[in-house]
């Protein structure tokens, strides 16, 4: 059962566990407010009994007091549990299934998340756990300990006496069919307002990335008139959502309410005919009252859980992507990349790489070069094993990357990617994450060494100054020069440099050129680059055009072959005399 229930909703081994503990208190929880009724019952008939006899109804009044008190503190003992199984125990689950997911996404490929939008994936780890948490507190053990007490308290009146039993029951299933009836209304309805509010936040997420492209476009009013559209449309269906789950809601509760009539009017028929006495009519009428309370709170719950189930599956999507798996101790024979016939596209049938081989030497600077769209920057990501190639292979020092679980394989490189991505922290912890165990005098070498120190002391804080997110307070430049710094700290035998110094300026790009010199000695250095005086001194150039290699040699054996290579650079030399004309 409980490999089931892991199953159904998602939940961990000890999730489930709690489900089922917690069900069991809200069993317990339920009883436990139908044994006042019963206590009432018996001092009614003591008192009726009292009466006809004579006597002081009043006479046990203490002994009933005392079994009052005895009974309040047990109830209170059971809510307490039943409060500690619920609340407690599903919030631990909640934070256990929020760093799961966190977990699961930091070992998907990079392919996965070309094929989600970020708002998707917020949207799954922080709204769909905030509603699962609510479902596993308040909703589902409630639904499921209603389920079963309704169960215990039904077999209970069927045997004190099965007519009036039937005249409280009858209801329960006709409700109930009307709530599982309109379950796939509930799910279309849920599902549209579900997509609905992840396109509106998709909107409000690109808003505020591109403010400044819209403003400078003067397209603020067009695209605020777009999701404006998107607000509406999820307005509209969020209404549509909760009129469908609340109709078939409020009319399961409304037949629920034709049973209390039913018991009155079968208890007074019998009562009227001797077959039954005024204490079991008292017992059942009161019984009616609390059954119906609990059973129409479980309709809501079970809307509820109808919506959870939409979360669970995205979840559960989520949660059953393969994952890049592999050994983490192997044997390596130098640091030299090879690239074997290699085939790879991020989208079927969208060929990205076609058939590409060539080898990145330990000691050696191989350059990447070409027009955009030839695979530069997707030959880099795939030796670091971002994505796995759809056919031959890329090896490191000898060894499939495919075969490396890519935390260990990533020990060996140093990466610095053209688009910086920095964290709201200090500027020593951003450069500290290359090396998380270096000491501030290794990160302040490092620092200077990729012509940081000059800014940094200009900071208010200097090296201690929080950047904002994503160093929002920095130029373009600055942000790469943190980024080469991480790279510089880290000292890694292989050396990734999409673009590394293309937010440089002249001055500061020979000063970090000069200083990624002395760190790349005797490593295998692989970088792209735009501007071919970076890649004149290469030992290596490979030339992709259109996902193949169509050149590759020495800068000086391309020049002197005047094919592709030697014509990007006689562009750009052109292009570097362009003056705006007078």
């Amino acid at each position: 059962m409980l490999k089931k229930l892991e199953r159904i909703f998602a939940l961990s081994e000890q999730g489930a566990k709690d489900l089922v503990k917690s069900t069991l208190w809200t069993v317990a929880a339920n009883l436990s407010l139908m044994v006042p009724i019963g206590l009432l019952v018996l001092v009614l008939g003591q008192i009726i009994s009292a009466l006809a006899q004579g006597t002081d109804p009043a006479a046990d009044v203490w002994g009933y007091t005392a079994l009052g008190v005895l009974l309040v503190v047990l109830i209170y003992l059971i809510h307490w549990f039943q409060y500690k199984s619920l609340y407690i125990a599903t919030y631990q689950e909640s934070a256990n299934r929020r760093i799961g997911l966190a977990e699961k996404l930091r070992r998907l490929p990079l392919s996965f998340f070309g094929q989600r939008d970020l708002s998707d994936l917020t949207s799954t780890l922080m709204s769909d756990c905030s509603s699962l948490e609510q479902a596993f507190s308040h909703f589902i053990p409630q639904l499921f300990g209603t389920a079963i007490s309704t169960v215990l308290v039904t077999i209970g009146l069927l045997f004190m006496n099965w007519r009036m039993a039937l005249a409280v029951i009858w209801v329960v299933p006709v409700s109930l069919l009307v709530v599982i009836g309109s379950k796939w209304l509930q799910d279309k309805f849920g599902t549209r307002s579900l997509l609905a509010k992840r396109a509106a936040t998709d909107g409000l997420q690109e808003l505020l990335e591109t403010v400044k492209d819209i403003k400078a476009c003067n397209q603020k009013e067009t695209y605020l008139k777009g999701l404006n559209q998107k607000l509406a449309q999820a307005e509209k269906a969020t209404i549509h959502s909760e009129l469908a789950t609340g109709t078939c809601i409020t009319a399961a509760q409304s037949i629920l309410k034709i049973g209390l009539a039913t018991t009155v009017l079968v208890g007074i028929t019998l009562l009227t005919s001797g077959q039954l006495d005024l204490t079991m009519f008292l017992i059942f009428l009161i019984a009616a009252s609390r059954l119906y309370d609990p059973i129409s709170a479980a309709y809501t719950h079970m809307a509820a859980t109808f919506s959870a189930k939409i979360r669970i599956e995205r979840m559960r999507r989520m949660e059953e992507q393969p994952i890049q798996t592999g050994v983490k101790q192997y044997q390596l024979q130098g640091y030299d990349i090879s690239f074997d016939h290699v085939k790879f596209a991020y989208h079927k049938d969208e060929g990205v790489l076609e058939d590409i081989t060539f080898t990145a030497k330990q000691g050696e600077v191989t350059a990447l070069v070409g027009p955009s769209g030839g695979g530069k920057s997707t030959a880099a990501k795939l030796a670091a094993r971002f994505w796995d190639v759809d056919k031959g292979t890329v090896t490191l020092g000898g060894v499939d990357v495919s075969t490396i679980e890519p935390e260990a394989l990533l020990k060996n490189y140093a990466i610095v990617f053209q688009d910086v991505v920095l964290f709201h922290d200090t500027v020593m912890e951003n450069i500290r994450l290359g090396r998380r165990s270096a000491t501030d005098e290794e990160v302040l070498a490092a620092a200077k060494a990729a012509q940081c120190d000059s800014f940094v002391q200009k900071l208010p804080e200097g090296y201690q100054t929080v950047i904002g997110e994503n160093g929002s307070t920095l130029s373009g430049g600055e942000r790469q020069r943190i980024s080469i710094a991480r790279a510089l700290l880290k000292d890694a035998p292989v050396i990734l440099l999409d673009e590394a110094t293309a937010s440089l300026d002249v001055e500061n790009e020979s000063a970090v050129q000069k200083a990624l010199s002395g760190l790349v000695q005797n490593k295998t250095v692989l970088i792209i680059a735009h501007r071919m005086r970076t890649v004149m001194g290469a030992d290596k150039v490979v030339v992709l055009a259109d996902g193949k290699v169509a050149e590759i040699g020495t800068p000086q054996q391309l020049m002197e072959k005047k094919g592709m290579f030697a014509h990007m650079v006689a562009l750009q030399q052109e292009s570097m005399s362009w003056s705006m004309p007078s």
